[in-house]
């Protein structure tokens, strides 16, 4: 399934990304943000499953944001993956 997560406090405005039936991730792209770091982040998480991603992801920070693209990914799928 497609999911579009609108972000909030970070430089990038948006994250694209899949979740197949079995909690992988695919499709994972960025809005705006540093291009070079999110595909690299994109690539990284492509495939893995999101209960794993959301636990290495969530509460990092940029700067004094209080969060980071990064946590913002992870609180994407905490809020579209029920079995996280």
């Amino acid at each position: 399934m497609d999911y579009r997560y609108k972000t909030k406090g970070t430089c990038s405005r948006e994250i694209k990304f899949s979740i197949d039936e079995n909690g992988n991730i695919s499709n994972v792209s960025f809005v705006g943000g540093c291009n070079g770091n999110l595909q690299g982040i994109s690539k990284l998480v492509e495939g893995q499953n999101c209960k794993d991603v959301i636990e290495r992801l969530q509460g990092i920070n940029c700067g004094n944001k209080g969060t980071s693209c990064p946590d913002q990914l992870a609180r994407a799928l905490k809020e579209v993956y029920t079995d996280a």
